[in-house]
């Protein structure tokens, strides 16, 4: 019998994850108090988040396995759509708790990844642009629920929306879609959204504090922003 295919694989393994998503989400539904639509909006993220990636490996992923980092990935994308499809909620204290409680599990496992990548010789750009893009979901799902529970004004959907903008700004500006090597600079802002978002969300926090918290967590990353553009047109007059 002829091996499966390496996207075959990957969506046998994305299927069985789903389902474990549901079964996690029923049983921390009740002490959440979420509604039953919470664990299929929950698996319907994940599966989107998923989709994406079985569409994309092949072109990416140079490599026969999915392997150990992009399964850690994988991990961090499941826990990132179990706390979003929390949005259809309404926000309550119990459930910022456990977003922050979330995001803490997810910003320990931040970097695993690429280490196992490095270790496992199975380093890509899928894996690199994998981990990013988790990340940058689960911004802008921390982002929302600071907004949604009153903790900032609109404008701190800015954190979540800017990879987005900048996404959209290289489909107009081809030198904007340049490609950019990970830093050292890039990681540390991504984990200290992560931080300051969670601040700004727990209940424990001000309403002025959690302001100032996101207004200096937006500001840091505009800065960071910043730097990858002018990289970017620098690259493009070389």
């Amino acid at each position: 019998m002829p091996s499966l295919s390496l996207r075959t694989r990957v969506l046998l393994t994305s299927g069985l994850v789903t389902s474990v998503v549901v079964v996690v989400a029923n049983v921390i539904r009740p002490w959440l108090q979420a509604s039953a639509g919470y664990p299929w909006a929950a698996a319907s993220v994940f599966a989107v988040t998923m989709m994406i990636v079985v569409i994309t490996i092949s072109t990416h992923h140079p490599f026969g396995r999915f392997g150990p980092a992009n399964h850690v990935t994988t991990s961090r994308a499941a826990l990132v759509a179990l706390a979003g499809a929390l949005l259809i909620e309404p926000p309550t204290a119990v459930i910022a708790w456990w977003v922050v409680g979330a995001t803490a599990a997810l910003a320990a496992l931040d970097g695993l990844d690429g280490w196992l990548a490095r270790q496992t010789r199975l380093a890509s750009a899928f894996g690199a642009r994998f981990d990013l893009e988790v990340d940058a979901l689960l911004i802008l799902v921390l982002s929302l629920f600071v907004w949604q529970h009153d903790k900032a004004g609109a404008w701190v959907l800015a954190c979540g929306l800017m990879r987005y903008a900048f996404v959209a700004a290289g489909w107009l500006r081809p030198w904007m879609a340049g490609r950019l090597q990970p830093t050292l600079r890039g990681k540390s802002v991504a984990v200290g959204q992560f931080a300051g978002l969670s601040l700004a969300l727990a209940p424990v926090v001000p309403s002025l504090t959690s302001d100032i918290v996101s207004a200096i967590t937006l500001a840091t990353l505009g800065w960071s922003f910043a730097i990858d553009v002018r990289r970017l047109w620098r690259s493009k007059g070389a």
